[in-house]
């Protein structure tokens, strides 16, 4: 009998006759991506990475990470643990030099996971070591949400289904899916970050993306099936919060931007990138495309708006009429004009062509959010939610008050004339925009789906 054969019989018979007995066979190499990669975002990027950089040493790309800093001792070995700074200072027995400083030293099993990694070779598994180490969490799944939340999370994202019965809102590492009519929990969709900043509905309603992060370690914007809730691909991943998020008129392209001061056009069909606008010199808190889909609003907290060629990203006009961080920025219907606000407690008009503002309306509280439509500007302020003509000079039409914290988000239905908001201590509100009237209140708080 041949020698493999034999080898293979030998082992089927110790399968038969031993069936409680290990199967012995040799490890497969430690993975860069899947095990590495996040250790590394997890407890050392915060001080290692592109806004901070201890000891001038990076590590927020695998290129980076090989490179040394001041001490220019070798940081990877590769083979040689004891000859790899990264090893030596990760089990460093004086706290004071031991990394990450100021926190808990590493498990054994994840120093175990360095050390063999660096001893099979220091091997990297993705294809461009210029990735940031975000980027690679867009091939691992997010973690699951908890079955049932001890205390209501801050609603900072809110869209309603353009059907008017349903409506999503972030969750902890979730987007929850509401009955508009009386509140009950309908889907939970997953494999989200942290924390969901931004969501959107395409015109039918049959896609979800969202703007998500976990903060510090990774943003993401993400394309979900809106009736399953089946992730369909991840559009980007950035090394901080995603912010925001949204669709064009024809739905055809997506736009996000986040903490990484860029904004990026993609194809909302493939997922390919469009364009990559780099204009920024802070958080890009919102993005917005005009009705007719040519240009782009951006606002950010480098205190300016901006507005850019939908087509080739060129910059078209840039306001700088506020002093403060801007947190929403929407067009006018035709496009010419732009309405603002943010840190300032202002509402800032202005033309879009020159940048001119018009006119300038104080509001009571730092605008968080801000949301244009038919029925006129809404304005989530502290509290409260004030609504104002969409005039030229606007004027103050219904005050929207009851939220005992701050309010985050906005939605508006036009057909239904519902407005929804949610705050920061769980609670999402829906108001009847004619009358001001409150419909229906309630925490948004998963404990059980309702069959529906």
């Amino acid at each position: 009998m041949p020698g493999t054969a034999l080898r293979t019989l030998s082992l089927l018979v110790a399968i038969v006759l031993f069936p409680g007995a290990p199967c012995v066979r040799a490890a497969e190499p430690v993975s860069f991506v899947r095990e590495i990669a996040p250790i590394l975002r997890d407890k050392c990027l915060t001080c290692h990475g592109p806004e901070k950089a201890k000891g001038e040493y990076r590590l927020d790309t695998f290129e980076l990470l090989q490179k040394p800093g001041a001490s220019k001792a070798a940081t990877i070995t590769a083979g040689a643990p004891a000859q790899s700074h990264l090893f030596e200072l990760v089990t460093a027995p004086d706290e004071d030099d031991r990394m990450p400083q100021k926190d808990e030293a590493l498990p054994k099993q994840q120093i175990t996971l360095i050390e063999r990694w660096i001893k099979e070779g220091a091997r990297y598994d993705a294809a461009d070591p210029k990735l940031s180490l975000a980027a690679l969490a867009g091939f691992v799944e997010q973690p699951s949400p908890p079955n049932v939340y001890r205390a209501p999370v801050p609603v900072t994202a809110i869209a309603f289904h353009p059907g008017g019965n349903e409506l999503a809102v972030g969750g902890y590492h979730e987007i929850t899916v509401w009955d508009v009519n009386d509140g009950a929990l309908l889907r939970r969709i997953t494999n989200v970050a942290e924390r969901t900043l931004g969501l959107a509905y395409n015109h039918d309603g049959t896609l979800l993306a969202s703007a998500s992060g976990t903060p510090g370690k990774l943003g993401e914007a993400k394309l979900f099936d809106a009736k399953t809730g089946k992730r369909l691909r991840t559009l980007a991943v950035i090394p901080d919060l995603m912010l925001t998020v949204a669709f064009d008129s024809q739905q055809s392209r997506i736009a996000c931007a986040g903490a990484d001061n860029t904004i990026r056009i993609l194809d909302v069909e493939s997922g390919q990138a469009r364009l990559t606008i780099e204009q920024h010199a802070d958080w890009v808190s919102s993005v917005a495309f005009s009705a007719d889909g040519s240009n782009i609003v951006s606002s950010s907290r480098d205190k300016t708006v901006r507005v850019f060629d939908a087509g080739n990203g060129e910059l078209e006009a840039t306001y700088t009429g506020h002093s403060e961080a801007v947190f929403s920025a929407m067009f006018s219907d035709d496009g010419k004009l732009v309405f603002s606000g943010g840190r300032d407690k202002k509402l800032h008009v202005w033309e879009k062509h020159e940048a001119k503002k018009i006119s300038e309306i104080a509001v009571d509280a730092e605008i968080q959010r801000l949301l244009l439509s038919e029925r006129g500007v809404f304005i989530a302020a502290d509290k409260i939610v004030y609504q104002y003509s969409r005039e030229r000079k606007p004027e103050r039409a219904k005050t929207f008050t009851g939220h005992e914290d701050l309010v985050y988000s906005l939605a508006l239905h036009e057909e239904s004339a519902l407005l929804a908001t949610g705050s920061y201590d769980g609670e999402v509100r829906i108001w009847n925009v004619q009358d001001g009237s409150l419909k229906k209140r309630f925490s948004a708080v998963p404990v059980q789906l309702t069959s529906k």
